[in-house]
């Protein structure tokens, strides 16, 4: 199952220090999501970053950053909900329901569905999806390796993602609440928590 982090909204400091550290212990993706910032901050973060990991990471915002630095893609939301005029590229997209799900299906190379479990980060969005709902989106074609679980993942959840046949999970609040983004300096939880997230993502 593929991992795939989401971006905390605020810069800070180790930022990417600690997405560096994260690529090397096999992330699969970074989604790079600072809504309501000045793009030059997020242009700073990528020229920080190692080429090498530049393929892997997708924005959710700034979408000419795809180009300049020859990122994996972009991904569409409710703040950002079309791609730039004659794009071409890996795209994927946030879905909150199933009939949103089947619709977007065939435009997008995957989509996230959210929220799969209470959110850690957010806890007013309670899970909007139980047992049989989403057996019934796998029955009928729906849940495959195309959609990325969002919503309350973390070491115990993910095994049950994997028996609902998700492609992947997307990380959030169980791995940035290990690190203080306005004072931490040591990092070490966060690595140690991804090794058993990773661990239990198969």
């Amino acid at each position: 199952m593929k991992l795939i982090l989401l971006s905390t909204a605020d810069f800070f400091v180790e930022e990417d220090t600690i997405i560096n550290a994260l690529f090397e212990e096999g992330l699969d993706v970074l989604h790079l999501r600072k809504p309501n910032t000045e793009p030059v901050y997020s242009e700073r973060l990528l020229t920080l970053l190692p080429q090498q990991w530049h393929s892997r990471i997708v924005v959710h915002e700034h979408f000419y950053l795809k180009d300049e630095f020859n990122l994996k893609g972009i991904h569409l939301n409710k703040a950002n909900p079309t791609p730039p005029q004659n794009y071409k590229g890996h795209i994927s997209r946030s879905c909150h329901s199933i009939d949103e799900l089947r619709q977007m299906r065939p435009d997008f190379d995957y989509l996230f569905l959210s929220p799969v479990f209470d959110s850690i980060t957010y806890p007013e969005r309670k899970r909007a999806f139980d047992d049989e709902t989403l057996h019934d989106a796998v029955r009928a074609g729906l849940i495959d390796r195309k959609v990325m679980a969002a919503g309350g993942v973390n070491s115990e959840t993910l095994p049950r993602l994997i028996d609902y046949g998700f492609g992947g999970a997307v990380i959030l609040g169980d791995l940035w609440t290990r690190f203080n983004i306005h004072s931490g300096l040591d990092y070490k939880e966060v690595i140690a928590h991804f090794r058993k997230l990773r661990k239990a993502a198969g």
